[in-house]
C-alpha cells in the first residue's frame, strides 16, 4: 500500500523538531553572522552530507553520467523537470500569480504531449518559461522571515522557512502524490525518485568540482551562496535591501582627514 503524503509530514515534522532541538544545543558561544547562529551543528552536519556524498552518492553519479549518454541524460533530467512544473504551478496559485501559473500548466501540457512526457522541453522553444516556485517561496512571500539557516541530513542547506517548505512540497509532488498521478506501485515511485537524487547529482558534478577547488571555506561559500539564491528566488530576483546588507557590507567611515572643512 502506497503512503500518504500525510504520513511523510508527520514523519518529516518530528524529526525536524529533534534536529531544530539538537541545532539549539549546539549554539556556540561566539558567533559573527547572525543569520547563522547553529554554526557548530550546521558544519557538523555539512561534514557528515560531504563525507556521505563522497562515500555514496558522488561515485554513484560518476557512474551514472559515464554509462548514460547525453542525449538521454538530459532528456531524464527534462522528464522531472517537467513533473516539478505541477509544484511550480500548484506554488504559484498560492502567491496569486496566475499567468505565472498558467505558463506552469501550459509547461506540463506541453511538454507531456508534444515533449514525450517531458523528455524533451518543447514548451521553452515555444516561449512558456520555467519558474519553479517551491512552497518555501510561497511561505516567503507571504511574509514568514527565513529564520536561521539549518543544514538538513543528505538534503543540504536549508533554513527553518525552506525546512517546512519541503514538508508542504511533498502534497504536490507527484512522485509522493498517488491522488494526482498514479505512477504505479511503492517500487516504481521510489525507483524514480532515486533515479531524480541521481540525475540531479550527476548534473551538479561540474559545480562541486568547482566548489572544491575555488573556496578557501566550501561552508562558508554554500552557505552564503545558498542564502543569497533563496532571498533572490522569494522576490523573483529583486530583493530589497536588508539589515543584513548593511551589516555585512558597512560604509566605510570617512577619516577626519578626509571630511570635507
Amino acid at each position: 500500500m502506497r503512503a500518504h503524503p500525510a504520513a511523510h509530514s508527520r514523519l518529516l515534522l518530528p524529526l525536524v523538531a529533534l534536529l531544530l532541538l539538537a541545532g539549539c544545543a549546539s549554539l556556540p558561544d561566539d558567533y559573527r553572522d547572525p543569520r547563522d547562529p547553529w554554526e557548530r551543528y550546521n558544519r557538523g552536519m555539512y561534514q557528515f552530507n560531504t563525507d556521505f556524498d563522497n562515500a555514496f552518492l558522488k561515485p554513484v553519479a560518476k557512474g551514472y553520467k559515464a554509462v548514460v549518454p547525453d542525449p538521454l541524460d538530459k532528456g531524464i533530467t527534462n522528464f522531472f523537470n517537467n513533473l516539478a512544473d505541477i509544484t511550480s504551478a500548484a506554488n504559484n496559485l498560492l502567491q496569486f500569480k496566475l499567468s505565472r501559473a498558467a505558463s506552469d500548466v501550459g509547461r506540463l501540457a506541453v511538454n507531456s504531449t508534444a515533449g514525450l512526457l517531458g523528455f524533451m522541453d518543447v514548451a521553452s522553444n515555444v516561449g512558456l518559461p520555467s519558474y519553479k516556485e517551491d512552497f518555501g517561496q510561497t511561505l516567503g512571500y507571504w511574509g514568514l522571515p527565513p529564520g536561521p539557516y539549518f543544514v538538513l541530513p543528505l538534503l543540504g542547506p536549508s533554513t527553518v522557512r525552506e525546512t517546512v517548505g519541503v514538508a508542504g512540497d511533498l502534497y504536490t509532488d507527484p512522485l509522493f502524490l498517488d491522488r494526482l498521478v498514479d505512477l504505479g506501485p511503492d517500487r516504481v515511485l521510489w525507483g524514480l525518485a532515486a533515479l531524480r537524487l541521481i540525475d540531479r547529482r550527476a548534473d551538479l558534478l561540474t559545480a562541486t568540482k568547482l566548489l572544491d577547488e575555488a573556496a578557501l571555506d566550501p561552508y562558508i561559500f554554500v552557505r552564503d551562496a545558498y542564502l543569497q539564491r533563496r532571498r533572490s528566488l522569494v522576490y523573483d530576483g529583486n530583493p530589497p535591501k536588508d539589515d543584513y546588507d548593511e551589516l555585512w557590507n558597512p560604509e566605510v567611515p570617512a577619516l577626519e582627514a578626509d571630511k570635507p572643512q
